[in-house]
């Protein structure tokens, strides 16, 4: 299963790159919006983990170009930032995230939510 992930903060992208791939998934990492977008249209990923705050095109324009167009619509998102914030959980919710995690977040956690997505969303 191909997983993008979007994060403009190489450590933290290294590093859901690395719990992803020992989990068995195919990472595809990008640092940002525009860049992930051009990375959707010509990897179709599976699923998609994207941080929230990011130069350029930020995480809630991504999953709102994601949404608007119907050969990603259903792909299954979770958004990453470090705020905690209710306003931006639900303006994640309201552009179409499938979820929502707070940074820092436990591994398993991470592992986790992305299963129920695939199994929920996905029927796999």
């Amino acid at each position: 299963m191909k997983v993008l992930v979007v994060d403009d903060d190489a450590s933290f992208r290294l590093l859901v790159t690395e719990i992803l791939t020992g989990a068995g998934y195919e990472v595809l990492a990008e640092p940002d919006g525009r860049s992930a977008w051009e990375r959707v249209q010509t990897e179709h990923p599976d699923l998609a983990v994207l941080d929230v705050k990011m130069p350029g095109m930020d995480g809630f324009e991504l999953l709102h170009k994601m949404r608007s167009d119907a050969r990603f619509s259903a792909l299954p998102v979770l958004m990453l930032t470090i705020k905690d914030l209710c306003d931006d959980q639900v303006q994640g919710y309201d552009t179409g995230a499938d979820d929502y995690l707070v940074k820092p977040f436990d591994h398993d956690i991470l592992l986790a939510r992305l299963k129920v997505l695939a199994r929920r969303i996905l029927k796999k």
